[in-house]
């Protein structure tokens, strides 16, 4: 029997991974993955049954999954990211929240016939979208920049605050259960909420102050943090009943919001513990899952998904964007999108199990209705929002151009011969001189630091899909190309090779994971190519044809042009790096480096052909 259970958790762990990967695959949120294949190990196939394998153990498990994904998620949330936003996503996390609660807890009290408290719990659940569920969508429907934006920020900020508001429902319907009286129940609620929130800012101002004063070592950092969160949770509840979501929750954005505190490095590290979470959690929720409660939600769960989707929110977009200046086409997409996810699934699912025990009418259908609505939200919208994207004029292309860091003269040289046939750039450069120049001939810019806050924040990367490091000094480079990694994939990050090893490449030169992949040729460095340009070099663009190929063309220049970019016949613009062969074909334009001996013969040839045919 124990090598059975080993076996059913590594095959959770492994269902769970290839369900991410799938995801990844196909642009869609994990968590539609995540659920299906639950479904199919519990109550379709009876393959997996969390109760037998967890036993008395499940609830714990869920309890703390949930609390590290709420303080994940809380830590994202900074007043400073509140107060920045525009107007429209202020109103869409605040009265929004109001007006989508307030509709859907009226829809599901009426139609399913939960009682009020249960159906607020439901209305406060499902207000949140949430980044998990937000951005792969973005990527399949790739919206034009401020319904992207506005869409993001809506999930971040959202996403801490719906948790918040989900906690306080849960934490009343509990002490008016307990109570029975409603003065005695918002006594009881007020002392959850008072310990709840003495704990969470007891415990963000320590943990805060010890990380800022460095009292642990890098490598005890994030396990230390995770250790707290669990004590936390745990000490809070024994203090206040149910009170350690709300101390967690608050804990982490305390933390969020303290100056000098490394939360980029906690973040990264919870990020990847919830994902190892998520994956198991979701599938054994899912396993969990009664096939016949489901089913019998009947049409009645329909119209309350309904009623979500077609009334509370376009009028909560209606109400947000109103004296906007958002065209109305921006705002139908708006309101079409919002897809529910994490939060909503694992808050359920645990509050779910608890309302159960407490015998709360109509608790059972808590989780198969959050899991409806997570599901029929996500597979409506993901099937459906970028052909509306498109049909109202509002989908960007696939982003195939460059994000190029530098916009020094070979940089700028580089950004004109690529929009000269059609690919996208920007050039980011903190040199004002080097941008306002750019800016004379044309092209797009960011005047800032490409690794600062607020380059993080601001810098429009609608339509680009690929980095080139193309600025003189090799450090700065291989900094940028570390900060683009996640943003764009390592195969998307370019950088120029370095100008020197100083005679012993691997005392002096990055480690490869670091950097960028090689541009163009060996010798192709910074110097060399500023060098040739400065002093009469051009970038050319050639069409193959059948009857001069990709040979003919390297050889008839003695192979001493430096080819730089290859653009398919769909206009796709493909560096030549030194990890990778290229081979255009027919049709395809290549651009390259002309020395300026080899530019001067070029002219030449082309003045006495140009004379022969008169």
């Amino acid at each position: 029997m124990g090598e059975h259970n080993v076996l059913m958790l590594a095959g959770i762990g492994v269902v769970g991974m290839f369900c991410q990967w799938l995801a990844w695959r196909m642009k869609l949120p994990a968590i539609l993955f995540l659920l299906l294949a639950g479904l199919a190990l519990g109550p379709l196939a009876g393959i997996l049954d969390p109760d037998a394998l967890f036993g008395e153990l499940l609830f714990p498990f869920i309890s703390l999954s949930v609390a590290v994904i709420l303080f994940e998620g809380s830590l994202t949330l900074t007043f400073q990211e509140i107060r920045g936003v525009e107007r429209v996503v202020r109103r869409l996390v605040t009265t929004g929240v109001v007006i989508t609660g307030g509709i859907t807890t009226c829809a599901v009290h009426w139609i399913m016939d939960f009682p009020w408290e249960l159906a607020f719990l439901f209305g406060a659940i499902t207000v949140v979208t949430g980044p998990t569920v937000i951005a792969p969508l973005l990527r399949t429907v790739r919206p034009v920049a401020r319904v992207a934006s506005t869409l993001r920020w809506e999930g971040i900020i959202i996403d801490p605050i719906g948790a918040l508001l989900a906690v306080l429902a849960y934490e009343f319907i509990i002490a008016l259960h307990n109570t029975h009286a409603w003065d005695h129940a918002l006594l009881v609620f007020g002392e959850t909420v008072l310990v709840g929130a003495l704990a969470g800012v007891t415990a963000g101002w320590a943990v805060s102050e010890m990380l800022r004063r460095h009292w642990l070592a890098d490598y005890l950092l994030n396990i230390t943090v995770l250790a707290l969160v669990f004590a936390v949770f745990a000490i809070s509840n024994e203090i206040q009943h149910e009170s350690g979501l709300l101390a967690v929750t608050i804990m982490g954005i305390w933390m969020a919001n303290r100056q000098g505190v490394p939360v980029e490095e906690i973040l990264e590290f919870k990020e990847t513990l919830t994902l190892m979470l998520l994956s198991g959690l979701f599938i054994i929720l899912a396993a969990r899952m009664d096939l016949a409660s489901l089913q019998a939600l009947g049409w009645r769960a329909i119209a309350v998904l309904a009623i979500m989707l077609f009334v509370a929110r376009p009028l909560k977009v209606l109400f947000a964007a109103w004296n906007s200046p958002m065209p109305w086409r921006e705002r139908a997409l708006l309101a079409w999108i919002a897809p529910r996810g994490i939060v909503a699934a694992a808050v359920s699912a645990l509050f779910a199990l608890k309302l159960e025990s407490l015998g709360l009418p109509h608790a059972e259908q808590l989780l198969p209705l959050t899991f409806l609505v997570i599901i029929g939200t996500v597979i409506l919208q993901s099937a459906t929002a970028r052909p509306i994207a498109v049909a109202l004029g509002l989908g960007e292309p696939e982003p195939t151009g460059f994000l190029i860091v530098g916009a020094n003269p070979l940089a700028r040289a580089v950004a004109t011969a690529l929009k000269a046939q059609d690919v996208p750039v920007r050039l980011c450069d903190s040199d004002w001189d080097s941008i306002s120049k750019a800016r004379m001939e044309g092209l797009p810019t960011y005047y800032g630091n490409p690794i600062s806050e607020h380059a993080h924040r601001n810098l429009d990367l609608a339509g680009l899909g690929r980095m080139l490091a193309l600025g003189a000094w090799d450090n700065f480079n291989e900094l940028v190309t570390a900060r683009f990694h996640d943003e764009f994939g390592k195969n998307n990050v370019y950088a120029l090779p370095e100008a020197s090893d100083n005679g012993n490449p691997d005392k002096h030169r990055a480690a490869a994971r670091h950097r960028g992949r090689n541009l163009f040729s060996p010798q192709a460095n910074y110097w060399t190519l500023s060098t040739l340009l400065a002093r009469g070099g051009k970038i050319r663009a050639t069409t193959l044809t059948d009857s001069y190929g990709f040979d003919d063309y390297v050889n008839g220049y003695e192979n001493r042009q430096i080819p730089l970019f290859a653009l398919n016949p769909k206009g796709i613009a493909e560096p030549f790096t030194l990890d990778a062969t290229l081979s255009p074909q027919e049709g395809w334009t290549v651009l390259s480096l002309f020395p300026p001996d080899v530019e001067a013969r070029r002219q030449d040839e082309k003045l006495a052909h140009n004379g022969n045919g008169k």
